[in-house]
């Protein structure tokens, strides 16, 4: 095996290859050469610059170093889609093709066979055949689906060099036989796919079960009372210590005192028609009938008398003698005559 060298790596394939019939296949190799050829040629990158392994579905281009690596990428993000568009808008429907590409570098080795072979190879073969970038040109409008290793993202990509838009790459995580590999998609990520979180991002967190008193953990070691009733709101409160159980249930309050003042013992009282003018106590048992004001604030004075109720000092017996309303009939324990 020689020697490995330094490389980028274009690696290209057709969608959907194996449904097509022989005659269909061969077509689509034809086209898929052609399209490769003329963007390189497009990007100003000589064949004498460039070794080819042929896959079957797909094609891989091993560009050599002196190549700047923002050249390629220019022309498989602009020139690649514009040569497939051209080709497949004079195909007829079943010869038409979609392709997954990939960008990475590493370095590669002919072996005594005259394949090429290597680890970063071999990560750039799991990009391409990974089911998001399968998802990806799938879920999307455009025939062409863009993937570059981490390598490129970091030494490359990320840094804004003329025609890359790197704000419309996105991290993702491609599952493999070899476990997760990173990546970075150009364009939306699909729903059937996953994007990598961010650093330092630890998920979405999970749902609070509420114990035996009803209430949920809150953050920072409080709690966050569960529904009552039929309500549909809860109310968050944390505290900054947990607590060593539930709280105790509050005391009752006490029950508000009777007002002052009045006091009814048995029967059923009832009131209307009379005036029952100062501060009267222990109406037990009676009826007093007619319009009642009780306390001497905001009644009328009865005549003779002053707005307190009691008798002027120089009254007469006759004034301050009580009306016959005010008197009770003997025995009955009810005001005045009925």
């Amino acid at each position: 095996m020689n020697d490995p060298v330094n490389r980028t790596m274009l690696l290209v394939d057709i969608e959907k290859f194996s449904d097509r019939d022989d005659v269909e296949q061969a077509f689509l190799r034809r086209m898929l050469y052609d399209v490769v050829d003329r963007t390189m040629e497009r990007a100003g990158i000589d064949e004498t610059l460039r070794l080819r392994a042929d896959q079957g579905d797909s094609v891989m281009e091993f560009i050599d170093p002196n190549v700047p690596v923002p050249q390629v990428l220019r022309s498989v993000i602009s020139e690649l889609p514009a040569q497939l568009k051209a080709v497949n808008r004079m195909a007829s429907r079943g010869a038409q093709m979609r392709l997954r590409t990939v960008v990475a570098s590493g370095f590669i080795a002919l072996d005594e066979r005259g394949v090429w072979v290597g680890g970063d190879l071999n990560h750039a073969c799991r990009l391409l055949d990974a089911d998001l970038l399968r998802a990806a040109l799938r879920e999307r409008p455009g025939d062409v689906a863009l993937c570059v290793s981490q390598s490129v993202w970091t030494g490359i990509v990320r840094h804004h060099h003329l025609g890359i838009p790197a704000e419309e790459f996105h991290e993702v995580t491609l599952a493999s036989k070899n476990g997760p590999l990173p990546a970075w998609l150009l364009g939306p990520v699909p729903a059937s796919g996953q994007a990598a979180p961010s650093p330092g991002a630890s998920g979405p967190s999970p749902t609070p079960v509420p114990d035996a008193s009803g209430e949920r953990p809150g953050p920072a070691g409080g709690t966050e009372a569960g529904p009552s009733g039929g309500g549909s709101a809860s109310t968050s409160t944390s505290t900054s210590a947990p607590t060593a159980g539930p709280a105790p249930a509050a005391a009752p309050a006490p029950a508000a005192p009777p007002p002052a003042g009045i006091h009814f013992t048995g029967g059923a009282p009832a009131f209307g028609g009379s005036l029952v003018m100062g501060n009267q106590h222990g109406v037990s048992g009676g009826r007093v009938d007619g319009d009642v004001v009780m306390g001497s604030v905001g009644g009328p004075p009865r005549p003779g008398r002053a707005s307190d109720g009691q008798a002027p000092a120089d009254a007469t017996p006759e004034q301050d003698a009580p009306s016959p309303d005010d008197r009770q009939s003997p025995g009955t324990g009810e005001a005045g005559p009925r």
